[in-house]
């Protein structure tokens, strides 16, 4: 009974997250909340970073046996990937999306602009659509691993990290790369 009210769980916290993300990215520029938000993409590549080292600490520790310490990291990428998702929340609700490559930051991009990007712009398509859909499919995955975790179903557990952990990892550094390349058009 506990596993079937975990997973009813699971499954409407992953199924809320997304449409939550896009019901407020489609309210964008709405919120009033001045141009502090600003900042918050270079914080959530910050975040980013530290979830991806805390992810490859996990790795090493559970692989030393050291179980202790990958709980501690493995709750710090968690912790860290829940502030990521409220400070993206509250960016994307707040200002208006950056193209990549819009030199001139008129919302457009030219004839010129593309190119001047070259198939620089394929590669980081394929990277924000690579991570946006990854980070959406990796929800209910890490929420399962945490839940197998805590309620000691360590087979269980094992299994679904197996995959899980890649996903993840993928998902944060792909969003520092996402940042990176994306960073000189920030206004």
């Amino acid at each position: 009974m506990a596993n079937r009210k975990a997973y009813t769980g699971i499954i409407i916290v992953s199924v809320l997250v997304p449409l939550l993300i896009a019901l407020l990215m489609a309210w964008q520029n709405k919120s009033g909340l001045g141009d502090w938000v600003k900042v918050l993409p270079h914080f959530n590549a910050i975040l980013n970073t530290s979830t991806a080292i805390a992810l490859l600490f996990g790795l090493v520790m559970i692989k030393r046996k050291e179980v202790m310490m990958h709980r501690i990291a493995m709750s710090a990428s968690f912790i860290l990937g829940v502030f990521f998702l409220v400070s993206y929340i509250t960016y994307h609700s707040s200002v208006p999306s950056v193209i990549f490559g819009d030199l001139d930051g008129d919302g457009l991009l030219s004839d010129f602009e593309k190119l001047q990007l070259g198939s620089t712009r394929a590669i980081y398509l394929f990277l924000l659509l690579s991570h946006i859909v990854l980070s959406i499919v990796v929800v209910p995955f890490v929420l399962f691993a945490f839940y197998y975790a805590l309620s000691d179903q360590i087979d269980r557990h094992r299994k679904i990290v197996k995959f899980t952990w890649p996903i993840w990892f993928y998902v944060s550094v792909s969003g520092v790369l996402v940042y990176l390349m994306i960073s000189p058009y920030y206004q």
